[in-house]
């Protein structure tokens, strides 16, 4: 057996250093995630055209509000299982880890009959454009037809995070990653396949990652050690895994919600306009590297700690976390806001999509550092057990008051550049009231009042 320790501890040792020793392994992983995913997008583009570009870029929004919900909800696992973790109770942490798994398993057969079902009712209410409906078709139904491969590595994945451990993710997915590459290459760009290909490596690289996640968790003598007879919900742990993974799958879901009824609005300007949306979001997504990071080991920071009552250490963590993830997505945005029409012309050199691209791009790319503090903000909001704050600043002001602002402005104007400033208007204005809320609120007690 490998005696190799296969947690970390986040409540003790320095707090700088804890917090970048998880989120490393983290932002490499986001990075070899953002690098398949644009390489999906760059052969289909590249080997099959606009119309099938504009068909994976247009799944994007719909795959994430269709998962989000799932995988959102899974995250108060992560949350229960850094909690007892941090607390030193065993017991709960291997309850929390069936009843995750469980839950994980149920989710990825709703999601994939849905999907798979109901996939041209969505793209139909997305206003997809006809040129390109047949093959967004295609690329759904491969991608949600394996869907339990990518729900069950997220939720094994967040167990592992939870008890401090990023790396072996990280060496998972970095596999996973040339996988789904050459994959790519092998599928479309030598034997000519379609974009349902594209889906196909995806799924299939996904599931490699998972069964790596699996194997490990299932070794014997650690505290999260997975026993396939224990799989099942426990009732009282599921209710804490719902109490505080429930709000994150309602944040994420309106989230996702905004973002589609957004895509439609892009939708309705041609594929052009589609092509150059999905290549921004592509590019968009190495901004949310140092986000996702940063949240996801600031959400185990404040756990951990927080289940050991080291008060003073989650107040130190979050301001250094907080700020290195906004100074790092800022950076990001900058280079990106100067070489964007490089950038477009990769995935697409057709005049018309660089310049819808280019736009996109000159208009979001310099607050990225308001769209990184919201995200990490909320992160430490669930890992102190206050779920339902981000999922209602979410609700109200990246899903309704988004909305309300493009149904207004496409009503009285009808140029996309409004749709485009949609976001970082939002982002300012959650921005400021997660600020005022860190500042003067007693989120630091969450998990010790009832009413959270």
């Amino acid at each position: 057996m490998n005696n190799k320790p296969t947690t970390v501890d986040m409540t003790k040792g320095s707090i700088y250093r804890v917090i970048i020793n998880f989120a490393l392994p983290v932002l490499l992983s986001q990075i070899f995630q953002q690098l398949y995913n644009t390489a999906d997008a760059l052969i289909v583009g590249r080997f099959l055209g606009t119309e099938a570009l504009a068909a994976v870029s247009s799944s994007g929004t719909l795959i994430f509000l269709l998962t989000s919900f799932f995988i959102g909800t899974s995250m108060g696992g992560g949350v229960v299982i850094s909690r007892y973790f941090g607390a030193g109770d065993e017991n709960r942490v291997s309850l929390a880890v069936h009843t995750s798994i469980a839950l994980g398993i149920v989710s990825s057969v709703l999601l994939t009959i849905v999907g798979v079902l109901f996939t041209p009712v969505f793209l139909g209410w997305m206003n997809t454009d006809p040129d390109v409906m047949p093959l967004a078709t295609e690329y759904f139904r491969f991608y949600f037809s394996g869907t339990v491969a990518m729900v069950m590595y997220n939720t094994c994945k967040g167990i592992m995070n939870a008890v401090g451990d990023s790396k072996r993710p990280l060496y998972y997915l970095i596999f996973s990653s040339f996988l789904n590459i050459a994959l790519d290459l092998i599928f479309i760009g030598v034997f000519k396949f379609g974009v349902w290909a594209a889906a196909a490596a995806t799924v299939l690289s996904q599931g490699v990652s998972f069964i790596l996640c699996l194997v490990h968790l299932m070794k014997k003598g650690n505290v999260f050690t997975v026993d396939l007879r224990k799989i099942r919900f426990h009732k009282e742990t599921l209710r804490e895994v719902i109490k505080y993974g429930l709000p994150a799958g309602v944040q994420n879901s309106v989230i996702g919600l905004a973002n589609v009824i957004v895509q439609s609005q892009i939708n309705t300007f041609g594929k052009l306009a589609m092509a150059a949306y999905g290549a921004h979001a592509k590019i968009e997504g190495f901004a949310f590297l140092p986000i996702t990071s940063f949240s996801m080991s600031l959400a185990t920071f404040t756990s951990q700690n927080l289940g050991a009552k080291e008060y003073d250490r989650v107040k130190k963590g979050s301001r250094f976390g907080i700020i290195s993830a906004v100074l790092l997505a800022e950076l990001i945005g900058i280079i990106c806001f100067i070489t964007a029409p490089l950038l477009i012309s990769l995935f697409d050199s057709t005049p018309q999509v660089i310049e819808f691209g280019v736009r996109q791009a000159h208009t979001a790319a310099l607050f990225y550092f308001l769209l990184s503090y919201s995200n990490v903000m909320a992160a430490v909001l669930r890992g102190a057990g206050k779920a339902f704050v981000p999922m209602t600043v979410m609700l109200a002001v990246w899903c309704v008051l988004r909305v309300a602002y493009i149904a207004v402005v496409m009503t009285v104007t009808g140029e996309i550049g409004y749709i485009y400033a949609a976001y970082p208007i939002t982002w300012t204005i959650s921005s400021i009231i997660y600020l005022i809320y860190y500042c003067r609120s007693d989120w630091i007690h969450g998990f010790e009042k009832k009413h959270s």
